[in-house]
């Protein structure tokens, strides 16, 4: 089996140190050199060929940014996991780093007991991610050598003599099975970027409000919003208790806490809690989904976009069986397909899509035309 080789960029000696041990404790892992700084980076990359890269964001001489922007002139396709600090300048440069081409990100521990506590909390978030991303780089190049593992959290390619194998699609009708008055989207890595060239797109007349939940600590998930606000004609915010839904408005679930959509007369609001995580996560999509399916039946409309695990398909079954639709972004404009790729292999999927085709989905789903077309049906409905 092929070893992924492995770069550390960091200026502190203890941070090089314990990621380059932790990322060395795992035998798929061979790290093959550290540096101090992105301009030693950049030169170490063209001598060792790493396979993935974990870059700091604040180092002297050339920080991260700027190494990544150099780096994506030259290796477009390289991995990188930006490092970061849970602050606000933290979270602010991270969704720089995301937007000028990183491919996922990790935290520094903060307020851990011990450096072994630390080192786990690097060894759970970190080794997961570079696995998922080196993967996807792998079988995209059809890379010769020894086959890589397949990483958890993510789904195969299907094989070359089956395009669906082991996908079950259902039958999409002509019109919309009923009129569609909320759209639920979940994601996690690479989902920053699919979510800003959806809500990009979408004019100010968009029918129906918006729900997110994105993997993200909080404040990253405040500054998420407020970029999503910036490129878009939809008002985005991140989402408060007690949030009324309105047609064309965007909430996005906030870092550590879970958000359900209640019914509230002939629309909806927002609750927020704290209950444990699901899938590991808080916001969890599953409990957002469950509570959507809940509300608004086969009203509601469902969105899977690229991510690592599986949350978001007990959620999607869920509204499933209560008549939604749902849509799923597809494997090659995925940056890892796994919440996407779980929900289609279940075959519960109405489409599946690259992402982007999802804006112009989106908006016949939910467009007066669909609702006149679905006629009767969409008044009977749930």
């Amino acid at each position: 089996m092929a070893r992924i080789r492995a770069l550390v960029v960091d200026d502190s000696v203890v941070i090089r140190r314990v990621v380059r041990n932790v990322l060395a404790a795992d035998p798929e892992i061979d790290v093959v050199g550290v540096a101090a700084n992105g301009r030693i980076a950049l030169a170490m990359i063209e001598q060792l060929t790493p396979d993935a890269l974990t870059l700091d964001l604040e180092m002297p001489d050339m920080d991260g940014l700027e190494t990544l922007k150099q780096l994506r002139r030259t290796h477009p396709k390289l991995p990188v996991i930006m490092f970061s600090t849970v602050t606000e300048r933290g979270a602010l440069a991270t969704l720089e780093a995301l937007a000028c081409g990183a491919d996922d990100y990790v935290t520094k521990p903060a307020n851990v007991g011990n450096l072994l506590e630390g080192m786990e909390r690097i060894r759970e978030q970190l080794i997961p991610k570079i696995k998922a991303l080196t993967y996807r780089t792998w079988i995209t190049a059809n890379a010769p050598g020894p086959a890589r593992s397949l990483p958890p959290g993510i789904v195969p390619p299907p094989g070359p003599a089956s395009p669906a194998a082991g996908v079950r699609k259902r039958v999409q009708p002509v019109a919309a099975p009923a009129e569609v008055e909320l759209v639920a989207i979940g994601t996690s890595t690479g989902g920053p970027n699919a979510l800003a060239d959806i809500v990009s797109v979408l004019p100010a007349e968009f029918p129906a409000p918006i729900l997110v939940v994105q993997h993200m600590p909080p404040m990253f998930t405040r500054f998420l919003a407020q970029r999503l606000a910036n490129i878009s004609a939809l008002p985005v915010k991140e989402a408060a208790e007690g949030d009324g839904l309105q047609p064309g408005h965007v909430f996005v679930a906030p870092g550590d806490y879970h958000m359900i959509v209640v019914r509230d007369g002939t629309s909806g609001k927002l609750r927020l809690g704290q209950e444990p995580p699901e899938n590991s996560c808080r916001p969890s999509v599953d409990v957002l989904f469950r509570s959507v399916a809940a509300a608004f039946g086969r009203r509601a409309l469902a969105v899977v976009l690229t991510g690592m695990g599986r949350d978001g398909l007990n959620g999607c079954e869920h509204i499933h069986e209560a008549g939604g639709q749902i849509l799923v972004q597809d494997q090659a404009t995925s940056v890892v397909w796994g919440m996407p790729g779980f929900v289609s292999k279940a075959g519960i999927a109405d489409r599946e899509l690259p992402l982007a085709e999802i804006p112009g989905e989106l908006l016949r789903r939910t467009s007066a035309v669909s609702r006149r077309m679905a006629g009767p049906v969409a008044r009977s409905a749930h």
